[in-house]
């Protein structure tokens, strides 16, 4: 299995028409978040199967793919990676803990080519996130992604924290959440709004007390996110203040 047996077989699916349309929605466009990134026109579900047909893909290659310039081959590979780190921890797996800690290694040291809302979102909870679940003697990585000047890196902590949110761990979303409440950038805003919204899905009343701490200043997009599973009359009184 190879790279370039991947790309063949996105190739294979691509679409000029919808290339068009995927620009615009990862905001491959002038000015736009995703400049410079190119797309091939491929559905996710077909991605997701190609995924499953090179679920083998020896890293060496997954790593080629994910220095790819196409969007498609990235997200493929990334796919591929995060089926692997499933399969790895599966309790079964007698070398589970150091084959798991190799795919977080490898995950981390190739964040650059994690640079699209959907890469990080299709990833971090499940690798990183996953990780740190079992493991939260390490989860300063996400003080430290969180504090990077990069975009991509700064999600992918937030991210992160969804698979804690699962397990009933708020401490670290609450933690990002006040040292990016200033962060200038809309995706981020959404972001935390989204695992805030995760938290008052299982702890409301904790979600409340951060809002009174917090409402006066968080972004509007921010709070608007983290209080869409409310009343529409605790929204708007939310929203008013």
């Amino acid at each position: 299995m190879t790279a370039k047996q991947v790309y063949a077989s996105l190739r294979a699916l691509a679409c000029g028409e919808k290339a068009a349309s995927l620009e615009r929605f990862v905001q491959a466009v002038p000015g736009g978040y995703g400049e410079g990134d190119r797309l091939l026109g491929c559905t996710v579900p077909d991605q997701r199967k190609i995924a499953r047909q090179f679920r083998e893909l020896p890293t060496n290659e997954i790593e080629k793919l994910l220095a790819s310039p196409w969007h498609e081959c990235r997200l493929t590979g990334l796919l591929i990676l995060v089926d692997q780190f499933e399969r790895a921890a599966k309790p079964k797996n007698p070398t589970r803990v150091s084959d798991c800690r190799i795919i977080v290694d490898f995950y981390l040291a190739n964040l650059t080519a994690v640079n699209n809302w959907d890469l990080v979102d299709s990833t971090a909870p499940k690798i990183l996130g996953a990780w740190l679940v079992e493991h939260p003697s390490e989860r300063d990585v996400l003080e430290r992604l969180g504090a990077s000047e990069v975009l991509w890196e700064r999600r992918v902590a937030v991210l992160a924290t969804f698979a804690l949110i699962r397990k009933q761990e708020f401490t670290e979303i609450l933690c990002l959440a006040e040292s990016l409440m200033s962060d200038e950038h809309d995706l981020m805003h959404k972001a935390i709004g989204w695992m805030l919204r995760e938290l008052g899905k299982r702890d409301q009343p904790l979600l409340e007390k951060f809002l009174k701490k917090h409402v006066k200043v968080m972004p509007r997009t921010m709070l608007r996110y983290s209080i869409e599973k409310m009343s529409e009359q605790e929204r708007a009184r939310w929203m008013n203040q």
